[in-house]
């Protein structure tokens, strides 16, 4: 029984397709199939039906899948403890959603490159789903994302509390303006991040316990497109303070929306089982130390 076989048989059990099975564990799917007979040979039970393109657990898979899990689950742990010699090269992988990596990890990531010459990290950025997912399944060592995390299997460490804050370009009427309500936003055009985005989720979610519907007239991937979007006047966001940078003040302002508390929880997610590595644990420390930097930074007094 070879190990890329247990690992074949968990992604055919998880996506229920040989296809996507193959896919996922990037082989071809005849090598996969000849794998998984291979398998079933070996431990003497079919371990799937084959229903058309489906593919569904046997009694004695289902009975297999914790077992070959609990291996895979073993192997990955004593791997990542060997691997943490202190003499050798450290490399974790790391995740966050977009309105945090080029504000928080990324400037980590320049400076960790000349104080911790051994630590290499992989970074993701991508949807707080698929963050969770990743770190549930063992692709990253941690993942910063906002709350609400509904995932049993992580653990949870507050990290930053930080308000979120409507944009509006230099010329916006808006702009000269020293208080601002929600009331006074109906007749506005709004650009916010796609549906997916968790920043997208929650600002509909702050919109509606104010019973209030933004017209959203336009919708972008990234951050830096929605503020040029805002900085031309064609419409106005809500951002994270994180996201409010030195060379913004040249085209955009920043205010505090009045009668509201409009604020997003940041937190550091991991694996509550896996075993986390040196160098994860190093990442941390320095993330920590950085956003306590950051903190400092913002709240001292102008």
């Amino acid at each position: 029984m070879e190990l890329h076989q247990l690992r074949y048989f968990v992604a055919v059990a998880e996506t229920g397709n040989f296809t996507r099975a193959s896919e996922r564990s990037r082989v071809a799917q005849p090598s996969l199939s000849q794998q998984i007979i291979k398998l079933e040979t070996e431990v003497g039970h079919k371990l799937f039906h084959r229903l058309g393109r489906k593919a569904v657990l046997t009694e004695a898979g289902t009975a297999f899948l914790e077992r070959a899990k609990r291996i895979l689950f073993e192997v990955e742990n004593a791997a990542k403890e060997l691997g943490d010699h202190p003499s050798l090269g450290r490399r974790i992988a790391v995740g966050a959603v977009q309105t945090v990596m080029p504000y928080l990890i990324t400037p980590l990531l320049a400076a960790l490159r000349k104080t911790h010459t051994n630590l290499l990290v992989d970074a993701q950025e991508d949807f707080r789903s698929n963050l969770v997912r990743a770190v549930v399944d063992g692709d990253l060592d941690l993942a910063v994302v906002p709350l609400p995390v509904k995932e049993h299997r992580v653990a949870i460490e507050p990290l930053l509390a930080e308000p979120l804050l409507l944009v509006v370009g230099n010329t916006h009427p808006i702009a000269s303006r020293s208080e601002i309500s929600v009331g006074d936003l109906s007749g506005e055009t709004f650009v916010s991040l796609g549906d997916s985005s968790s920043l997208a989720a929650q600002i509909r979610a702050f919109f509606g316990d104010q019973k209030f519907q933004p017209r959203i007239g336009h919708r972008c991937a990234q951050v830096a497109t929605l503020k040029q979007f805002v900085a031309a006047g064609l419409g106005i966001s809500l951002l994270p303070e994180l996201a409010r940078q030195p060379g913004d003040r040249d085209t955009l302002t920043y205010l505090r929306l009045t009668g509201s508390e409009l604020t997003r929880e940041l937190v550091v997610i991991r694996h509550l089982q896996r075993y986390q590595s040196r160098g994860a644990e190093q990442f941390l420390a320095q993330l920590r130390a950085h956003v306590s930097t950051h903190e400092a930074a913002r709240t001292a007094p102008a």
